[in-house]
């Protein structure tokens, strides 16, 4: 079964859910705010999403800019980079979607129709 990290008031989130609901495709809900993957499960998804571990933060998010991490990024261990994704769900860019075996990261309607069908 798929484990679907969202947040319910996140627009590209609605879009994934409903797209996996329309393809009857089950998965799991996290409520990535409360409950985002720890360093262990972040390290594992950029591996089978075959992604950058840039990739995985939500850029245009408060948090991103606040934190000022455009220009931490350069500096910042995959490791670094991966403990602060951990800490603070709303770092993450959503949905983050793991079956295990593959991930995604953000809702791109294609991708989801190669990977999760």
């Amino acid at each position: 079964m798929l484990k679907f990290y969202g947040y319910k008031k996140c627009g590209a989130c609605r879009k994934a859910e409903k797209f996996l609901q329309q393809a009857g495709i089950p998965f799991e809900f996290v409520d990535i705010m409360e409950n985002p993957p720890s360093t262990n499960e972040l390290s594992a998804i950029v591996e089978l999403a075959d992604t950058p571990v840039n990739n995985f933060f939500n850029t245009s998010g408060v948090q991103y800019r606040e934190l000022k991490l455009k220009e931490k990024m350069p500096v910042l261990s995959n490791r670094e980079k991966l403990a602060l994704l951990a800490g603070n769900g709303r770092l993450i860019k959503r949905p983050l979607i793991t079956n295990k075996e593959h991930a995604t990261v953000g809702f791109n309607e294609e991708q989801f129709s190669k990977i999760w069908r």
